[in-house]
């Protein structure tokens, strides 16, 4: 297999094996003009396996949304052939990844109003609305059309 090296992009590496198709939805790169390489099952001497995704053109990412799919995720940016690592983590709130669930929630009626998560547990990952405290609901991306 040959995947062309990127001179200006992104290599979004670490992806937990079966999960590129979800980061690929999130991220909307369907949408995209340029080239994406989806790489699946790629054997890994520190994971076993695992998905990898190259992006060909330097483009706003939602790192929010990377870190809360999959927070092992490393995001190598590549501008001009040079790499900068960035790690992700599990972001301490989310701002329009998720919508609530909660008929009674403000978001609800004013829908104007950003979606507003914050992490109250990460050991479970829990998230709550931070309107009506409603918890979130995991949300699965790899489901989306």
């Amino acid at each position: 297999m040959n995947v062309d090296s990127i001179q200006n992009g992104y290599v979004i590496d670490h992806i937990q094996a079966g999960r590129a198709m979800e980061i690929y939805n999130a991220l909307e790169l369907q949408g995209l003009d340029c080239s994406v390489a989806i790489l699946m099952n790629v054997p890994s001497s520190k994971m076993g396996h695992k998905d990898i995704i190259k992006i060909d053109k330097l483009i706003r990412l939602n790192f929010t949304a990377i870190g809360y799919i999959d927070p092992g995720i490393t995001v190598n940016i590549i501008n001009n052939g040079s790499v900068q690592k960035r790690r992700m983590e599990l972001p301490q709130e989310l701002r329009d990844v998720l919508h609530c669930q909660n008929p009674r929630c403000i978001t609800s009626t004013e829908q104007e109003l950003p979606q507003v998560f914050r992490l109250t547990d990460p050991l479970s990952r829990t998230y709550r609305c931070i309107y009506c405290d409603a918890k979130a609901k995991r949300v699965d991306f790899s489901a989306k059309e």
